[in-house]
C-alpha cells in the first residue's frame, strides 16, 4: 500500500515465514493515521518526530525504545503507530513495534488488521515468534500483535519468556527499530517492569488533563532509561506537538 521513493532495500530482510495483511484505507483514516495516507498533510508532523528520534538513536547505537504516557486516554497508541510508519517508509531501516499493553492491546485495530496470535501466545503459550508476527503492506514494517490475557501483566512481562523473547527480537536484525508500545505509567507497575529491557522512551502526556504533579511524577519513573522526548497530544491546535529533553532542559 505504502511505497516509499527511496531506492534502498534492505535485502536482509526476507518475510517467508510472516503472516502478510492488506489494510484497509478507511480504517486508517477513522483511526488517525495519516502516516498510512498519501499526501496528508498532518504527517509531516510525524516526519519532524522520526527524523529527531532517529538521530537519537543512532547517536547512541541505540535500536529500542519504548512509547508510553502518563495516563490511560492520552493516546500513545496513535503516536506508536504513526511513529512506526514514519520510520518504516524512511527506508534505511525495518521496524518492528509491539504491542507491550497486555491490559489494553490496540495497536492491530488502529491499523484495522486482524490477527490469529500475539505476544501473549507466545508467553502464556508455545507459539514461535515467527507465527504470531503480522507483515501489513506496508514496506519495512512488521508487528507484533497484542491481545488480552487473564494472568498478571506483571508476572507477564517480567518472565523469563518476555527476556528471552526481547532479546530474540533485538538480536535478529541489525538494521531494524523496535518500538514497544507499554502501558501507561500510573496504570500498575508493568511499564516500570519493562525499563530495563529497552533503550529510551518517548512520553505521551494529555495537553489539559496531565497536571505538572503528574508530569513530575512520570519524569522521576523514567529517571532509570534515556528519556528521548515529551509528544504533547490533544493540543488546542489537535495535532501533536513534540518537546525534546537534553542535559533536563526543554528546548
Amino acid at each position: 500500500m505504502i511505497n516509499s521513493a527511496d531506492a534502498y532495500s534492505l535485502d536482509s530482510i526476507r518475510y517467508t515465514k510472516t503472516h502478510t495483511v492488506a489494510i484497509d484505507p478507511d480504517a486508517l483514516l477513522d483511526n488517525r493515521v495519516v502516516m498510512g495516507l498519501h499526501n496528508d498533510p498532518r504527517a509531516d508532523i510525524f516526519r519532524v518526530l522520526r527524523t529527531n528520534v532517529l538521530r537519537q538513536l543512532r547517536e547512541n547505537n541505540w535500536n529500542s525504545f519504548a512509547i508510553t504516557s502518563a495516563t490511560p486516554g492520552a493516546g500513545k497508541t496513535f503516536i506508536s503507530v504513526n511513529l512506526a510508519i514514519a520510520m518504516a517508509i524512511e527506508g534505511n531501516q525495518s521496524v518492528l513495534i509491539v504491542d507491550a499493553d497486555l491490559r489494553r492491546p490496540s495497536v492491530g485495530q488502529y491499523l484495522g488488521i486482524e490477527w490469529d496470535f500475539g505476544l501473549v501466545d507466545c508467553l502464556e503459550g508455545n507459539v514461535p515468534l515467527a507465527d504470531a508476527l503480522v507483515k501489513p503492506d506496508i514496506e519495512r514494517l512488521v508487528i507484533l500483535p497484542g491481545k488480552d490475557s487473564d494472568s498478571s501483566a506483571s508476572e507477564l512481562i517480567s518472565s523469563r519468556k518476555m527476556v528471552n523473547l526481547i532479546q530474540e527480537i533485538k538480536s535478529r536484525y541489525e538494521d531494524r527499530i523496535i518500538i514497544f508500545d507499554i502501558p501507561p505509567l500510573f496504570a500498575g507497575d508493568e511499564a516500570l517492569l519493562f525499563m530495563p529491557y529497552i533503550d529510551a522512551a518517548l512520553l505521551v502526556v494529555e495537553d489539559g488533563k496531565n497536571t505538572s504533579d503528574q508530569l513530575q511524577h512520570a519524569m522521576y519513573i523514567l529517571e532509570q532509561t534515556n528519556l528521548l522526548g515529551l509528544v504533547v497530544n490533544k493540543s488546542r491546535q489537535s495535532l501533536p506537538v513534540y518537546q525534546y529533553e537534553y542535559s533536563g532542559e526543554a528546548v
